[in-house]
């Protein structure tokens, strides 16, 4: 049974998981703890970092479970 595509908003991105896709690397929280933690319920809290930090870390996700996109007004700062 296909698990449930998870959702994380935060000023300026939204990240989103997918457990079926999730090659359980640890990368995400190695490289950004204050954002994402398993102990916690709401294991992804974009808010704890920049806008920045958070799709940095992303984009390292081995497996794509880890997706980002970013808020229009976000976008324009990201360059």
């Amino acid at each position: 049974m296909a698990k449930r595509r998870q959702t994380y908003e935060a000023d300026g991105i939204t990240v989103t998981f997918d457990p079926d896709v999730c090659t359980h690397s640890g990368r995400c929280v190695r490289g950004l703890p204050s954002v994402f933690d398993v102990r916690r319920k709401r294991w992804v809290q974009p808010e704890h970092a920049t806008v920045t930090e958070v799709a940095d870390q992303v984009r390292r996700c081995p497996s794509g479970a880890l997706q980002f996109t970013l808020e229009d007004s976000a976008a324009g700062s990201e360059g």
